[in-house]
């Protein structure tokens, strides 16, 4: 499954993520930090969506959100989406 998940304030303005059987393949943040989404990509990879919801979700930055924390928040969107009515 792939993810397109507008971010908001947050250096980054979109993350792209894939997901397959629950484990995060690949993440690719648009805009912000490139040092820092690079680093939290390559973490994140292999990782059970899960654990990196666990993981990131509450960390701040500028204000009460931070890329991970979009991150967490899309990771989130995107198991909602996927549940059974």
């Amino acid at each position: 499954m792939k993810v397109s998940y507008n971010t908001s304030g947050s250096c980054a303005s979109r993350i792209e993520i894939e997901i397959e059987d629950g484990v995060i393949v690949a993440t690719k943040f648009v805009d912000g930090c490139a040092g820092n989404t690079q680093a939290v990509a390559a973490l994140v990879r292999g990782m059970e969506v899960a654990e990196a919801i666990r993981r990131l979700k509450g960390i701040a930055c500028q204000g009460d959100t931070s890329c991970p924390d979009q991150l967490a928040r899309a990771l989130e969107q995107s198991q909602c989406s996927t549940r059974p009515s």
